[in-house]
């Protein structure tokens, strides 16, 4: 038994090394890139990381051959982490400070990844969530996507926020989209129609030897927590409220979608060429539940806090990559990275020169981790705010629901100081002992927030009515003049 061990840890080691070896060569090999990204779910909300009540196979098995990155930050909520995405850079500074109130609008003067993407030849499409705004100047279409089909505002069916009117009746089946210029009636569960739209663009793709962004970006699983009934049956009769069955369910079916995806992949002989990734937009929402009638918490990573709080639990999330015969299996990589890191990585990978003018990055590009999961990584600090503050109050919620992260520690609100390398649920503060590293994350939390104001260019804007918002106006005039024809994709 010891003998068998040994050679398969040594096998194991070869592999991965071999892949590494491979990973050396990635500067500007243009490989296409899949990035997967749900929507309000946490790190506890796999198999593979410990939850024991869902059920997650495919993405457990993805898990296992990829290269996961163990401590992945991203924004609290999810259009600053869509904006730190696009633009590589801290969510405020394209303007981004809420996910609402017209203040989830990415500035006009971000220069996207998409479009840096575009610029180096590829062909690029989104299938979900945009959020960083419904008017046109701001839809995806004009931000550096080749192929949309899109909800509007932050969640099929908030409708008053944005959405389209007919959204609010049907609770993700058969929901109106915006397919590129045309708004669309489409057939079936949003989850399965995302996956399935972006399956059906990637297949075109290949057959045309296009490298290719496809940014697959659901909905799911934000509520409202509705998931069709075979998905949500094993969960109600183990005793589990609707909430917790339909958000379950919902997850489970994101996890057979994930496994066509790569099933699809692998049938089309495409992984060999191309980077898959897995991540959620930030921390677990609805960490509670009954089960028989009694109220209970769910897994969560151990994590403290969860979507729109400061602490880990809001902004420590999956971060699983995957390169065929590129990237090492099973492979743990510990550097503190983010959503911001996106941008420059994916550049670097696909050759992409940006313009002069392109604005200042705070991320920095992860291939020297891609190449070796030991390469140097200086130590870094990311700023973390939620937002949400009231029109005209940003300066009063400066220090609320804020925090400061490096390597080793986590600064929240001001006042409290985690040790995450010795104590990553945040159970202890040490504050009082450490009073020198208190000192030095105040002071530069402080010149990040002073540097902020200038660039938030949606302050203090007036809220739009549910009549006035850009995709209800275009529904009503596309409706009179020519009807919302139905869609259905291409076949794969």
């Amino acid at each position: 038994m010891t003998i068998k061990l040994v050679v398969g840890t040594v096998l194991l080691a070869v592999g991965a090394c071999a892949g590494f070896a491979q990973a050396e060569t990635i500067d500007g090999s243009r490989p296409n890139i899949v990035l997967v990204m749900t929507d309000d779910q946490g790190m506890g909300d796999l198999s593979c990381m410990g939850n024991e009540v869902v059920k997650t196979p495919h993405i457990d098995h993805f898990y296992k051959q990829s290269t996961r990155f163990t401590d992945f930050q991203v924004s609290p909520t999810c259009a600053p982490t869509r904006a730190a995405i696009m633009s590589g850079r801290a969510p405020f500074k394209n303007g981004v400070t809420h996910t609402i109130m017209q203040r989830e609008r990415m500035a006009p003067s971000t220069f996207t990844m998409p479009q840096a993407l575009q610029s180096a030849g590829y062909k690029t499409g989104i299938f979900g969530k945009w959020h960083l705004g419904d008017e046109d100047a701001y839809l995806p279409g004009s931000r550096g996507f080749d192929e949309v089909l899109i909800h509007g505002s932050g969640g099929i069916g908030q409708v008053p926020l944005g959405d389209f009117p007919t959204n609010k009746e049907n609770l993700y089946f058969d929901n109106v989209l915006l397919h590129n210029d045309t708004i669309v009636q489409t057939k079936g569960f949003c989850t399965d129609l995302f996956f399935h739209s972006g399956l059906a663009w990637i297949k075109k793709q290949h057959q045309s030897g296009n490298p290719y962004f496809a940014y697959i970006s659901l909905n799911a699983p934000h509520a409202p927590l509705v998931a069709a009934e075979k998905y949500t049956r094993r969960f109600t009769e183990l005793g589990y409220d609707n909430g917790t069955a339909g958000r379950y369910g919902m997850i489970e079916n994101i996890d057979d979608n994930f496994g066509r995806l790569m099933e699809k992949l692998d049938e089309w002989k495409a992984l060999n060429n191309t980077l898959v990734i897995f991540m959620t937009d930030n921390g677990a929402t609805h960490l509670s539940g009954k089960l028989n009638g009694k109220r209970v918490r769910h897994f969560n990573f151990n994590m403290k806090g969860g979507k729109n709080s400061p602490n880990e639990g809001g902004s420590h999330v999956p971060a699983f990559w995957y390169w065929k015969g590129v990237l090492g299996e099973g492979v743990d990589i510990d550097a503190l990275t983010a959503h911001i890191d996106l941008y420059p990585t994916f550049c670097d990978l696909a050759g992409a020169k940006l313009p002069d003018n392109v604005q200042e990055f705070d991320g920095r590009s992860m291939v020297p981790l891609l190449k070796n999961p030991k390469a140097a990584w200086a130590n870094r600090e990311l700023f973390f705010h939620c937002g949400r503050w009231p029109i005209g109050k940003r300066d009063e919620f400066k220090f609320h629901k804020c925090a400061v992260r490096t390597d080793r520690w986590r600064f929240v609100n001001n006042t409290q100081l985690y040790d995450i390398s010795a104590d990553p649920n945040e159970t202890t503060d040490v504050a009082e002992s450490h009073p020198e590293v208190i000192s030095q994350l105040r002071t530069s939390y402080d010149q990040w927030w002073s540097s902020l104001p200038p660039l938030m260019v949606n302050e203090d804007l007036p809220r739009v009515a549910p009549a006035d918002q850009p995709l209800a106006i275009r529904y009503y005039k596309q409706l009179e003049a020519k009807g919302i024809p139905d869609w259905v994709p291409d076949d794969i």
